[in-house]
């Protein structure tokens, strides 16, 4: 049984520049076809622009609140909502908030250092 507690998974920086604690892939448990964990973007802070040419991502805001612009169109974003990132989307996550903004990323496959493609400088 592969259960995974966020205190005990270390943080690691993505390509994109936010910070995440990997709580379930290949690389730490029995799954193979997808990726959950949280992300943390600072107060004042947000991801590159950047997308995936494989893998499509799930949003879901726990805590702060932010801005996501996904291919041109922008929406505020609050605790509970959930995001839809199809794979070859362009899209970037800015904290609007007073405290760290907390989400959760499942990707599908795995999130990959090689899979992101940033598009900003």
């Amino acid at each position: 049984m592969d259960v995974k507690h966020l205190d005990d998974v270390p943080a690691f920086t993505t390509k994109d520049g936010s910070e995440i604690r990997e709580l379930l892939a290949y690389r730490n448990s029995g799954i193979r076809n997808q990726s959950l964990a949280e992300a943390r973007v600072l107060v004042g802070g947000s991801t590159m622009e950047h997308y995936h040419a494989k893998t499509e991502e799930i949003y879901y805001i726990t805590h702060g609140t932010g801005r996501m612009r996904i291919e041109g169109e922008t929406c505020d974003v609050r605790p509970g909502d959930a995001i839809a990132i199809p794979p070859g989307k362009k899209h970037k996550l800015w904290n609007t908030g007073n405290e760290v903004l907390r989400l959760l990323c499942c990707c599908a496959p795995c999130y990959e250092h090689s899979d992101t493609f940033i598009t900003e400088n």
